[in-house]
């Protein structure tokens, strides 16, 4: 076999003659060192010019090689990360699982977890708790056990409406999913 190089440039147009006198001629796309084995892109044999065959040379079996043209593939850089805006999503993120976690360490009831995460996909900072209380904005507490009757705040106020159709939204999809579906059933007999 021809000596094989340790690298080949995606895009290079190389050629070869397996130990069954086979020639191959083909782009590189793909090389796996340790196996030696090449990914060449051929055109079909089939003659369709829209369409390519890909041919995976074991290079092991190769006698001859030749790299007819080198390819200039040149891979892109990463971008560069945004660390800054990485970290500020960390502590987002970590400030939320503490929220979380306070509510299960004040006993509140899975009604009350479920609201407060409801209510914090829409003011994620604005939420916390006090005791088994939820805050909104400084301006609605939600006492237990969570309902609407248990909206308070300035009933005038538009965070008090928008909070106020915000638990009514949640609790009738709570009332929704808990709902068993109806089966029916056809009690006709065959005729």
């Amino acid at each position: 076999m021809a000596a094989v190089s340790d690298f080949f440039s995606i895009g290079s147009i190389v050629w070869c003659k397996t130990c069954y006198n086979a020639e191959i001629e083909g782009e590189v796309l793909a090389f796996e060192p340790q196996n030696k084995i090449l990914i060449l892109k051929c055109g079909s044999t089939n003659g369709d010019p829209k369409l390519n065959d890909v041919q995976f040379v074991n290079l092991s079996y190769v006698s001859e090689l030749q790299v007819k043209k080198e390819g200039n593939f040149i891979t892109e850089l990463p971008q560069s990360l945004n660390l800054q805006r990485l970290n500020t999503r960390m502590r987002n993120q970590v400030d939320e699982k503490r929220r979380l976690l306070q509510a299960i360490s004040a006993n509140v009831s899975t009604e009350g977890q479920s609201l407060f995460i409801a209510i914090s996909k829409q003011f994620s900072e604005e939420v916390r708790w006090r005791n088994t209380d939820i805050i909104v904005l400084d301006e609605v507490i939600i006492s237990p056990p969570y309902q609407l009757e248990n909206v308070g705040g300035n009933k005038s106020s538009k965070t008090y409406e928008y909070i106020f159709k915000l638990v009514e939204k949640h609790l009738n999809n709570l009332s929704l999913n808990t709902q068993s579906p109806t089966v029916c059933y056809n009690t006709r007999s065959p005729q």
